[in-house]
Order: structure tokens, then C-alpha cells, then sequence
């Protein structure tokens, strides 16, 4: 994700794969099988993803219950549209972008437009 670094990504990650917010302790058990992390690196992680705004925090007892402040697909939305607002050729961006689609991106762009808003 833009603007996140690697671990960022990984915590962020965790939080997606969860409808329910989440303690610090849980999202180091996701995190454990793949990496070697102290607690307190994953709270620091997460309260600098609450000071970006990318989490909200709740207290719940003694800890903090954290969770996407926006799903993954929205903040991916949310990218290639900074993307296309920083490209000098919007329409050489999006024809290389449309043939690189599938049929099934394809056809999901397509229903997404509706015949009224084709031309």
C-alpha cells in the first residue's frame, strides 16, 4: 500500500482479515508464523497507523481495540485514483490500464459503467 511501510502493510493486512477490532496481542499471533516481533513493535506500529489515520482505537479495559479506519478495497480505490491525479496523460494511463484487464475485470468495468454511461 502507498504510504505504508512493509510492516505497516503486514499489520494493516491482519486488520483487513478481521471484521471484528483487534488487541495489539491478537494482531502479533497473526503476525508470529512469519515474524519474529515484540509487542511493543506491533503498538508502536499500530499507534503510528492511528497518528496517520489509517486506524481508529477504542479502549476497551486496559488496551486499545484497533480497526481499518477504510476496507482494503476502498484504500486501493483510493490509490489509483492519487495515481491518475498525478499522471500528465489520464487517457494514455487508462488505455494501457484497459488492456491489461481481463474479461472478467473487463466485464465487471463494463457492468459498473451501465449502458446508460456508455458512449
Amino acid at each position: 500500500m502507498r504510504g505504508l511501510g512493509e510492516l505497516e502493510a503486514a499489520v494493516m493486512d491482519v486488520l483487513w482479515q478481521h471484521a471484528e477490532p483487534l488487541r495489539v496481542r491478537e494482531v502479533l499471533a497473526e503476525l508470529a508464523p512469519r515474524r519474529t516481533l515484540a509487542y511493543t513493535t506491533v503498538m508502536t506500529v499500530l499507534d503510528n497507523l492511528h497518528r496517520k489515520g489509517w486506524v481508529t482505537r477504542e479502549l476497551d479495559g486496559r488496551a486499545f481495540l484497533y480497526r481499518p479506519v477504510a476496507s482494503r478495497e476502498l484504500v486501493t480505490a483510493r490509490a489509483l485514483r492519487d495515481l491518475l491525479d498525478a499522471s500528465e496523460d489520464v487517457d494514455a494511463v487508462l488505455l494501457h490500464f484497459a488492456r491489461s484487464v481481463s474479461e472478467h475485470e473487463s466485464a465487471v468495468l463494463r457492468d459498473a459503467l451501465g449502458p446508460e454511461d456508455r458512449s
